[in-house]
């Protein structure tokens, strides 16, 4: 919401506050003004473990008549943290991108602009174990196969690491 829109959100909870009660829901607090802030009874809620959040998507993915993997969902589970709604919107997206296809694992990443746990690992393993020349074309081979230009080195670049 706006700040102005905050601004007349209080002035209508001020005239009805006798008889009306208000139920707001949002995910940063910051962005509420302190007026309002200073009206309402806050409620923090936990993330949603895994198991919820998996029993909900299944019963999602079968209303919805979706084709998703079982390492599919497990992706979307993982990249929503527990927000119900992320994760839905995950979910979404993925599906109406992979439209007509089963969503796997590797659609659900490349969706969502997110490395594989994969490639983190290789990644990783790279740094830790290669010199310095050969983590770093590994990592660029990686970025280049899955479109995660996250490195994009310039020419200059390259010639002064050779």
């Amino acid at each position: 919401m706006t700040k102005d829109a905050q601004f007349a959100l209080r002035r209508v909870i001020e005239k009805y506050t006798r008889n009306t009660r208000f139920c707001m829901i949002c995910n940063y607090v910051s962005k509420i003004i302190p007026a309002l802030q200073s009206r309402c009874t806050r409620f923090r809620f936990a993330p949603l473990g895994p198991d919820a959040v998996s029993e909900r998507l299944s019963h999602v993915v079968t209303a919805e008549r979706l084709s998703v993997t079982e390492d599919g969902l497990k992706a979307v589970v993982t990249l929503g943290m527990g927000d119900m709604r992320r994760t839905l919107n995950i979910l979404q997206s993925t599906s109406m991108a992979c439209a007509g296809k089963v969503v796997g694992q590797t659609d659900v990443y490349s969706c969502t602009g997110n490395p594989l746990p994969s490639d983190i690992e290789k990644i990783a393993h790279a740094l830790l174990n290669e010199d310095f020349k050969a983590a770093f074309d590994r990592i660029l081979l990686i970025g280049a196969l899955r479109s995660l230009f996250f490195l994009a080195p310039t020419r200059s670049h390259l010639s002064r690491i050779r």
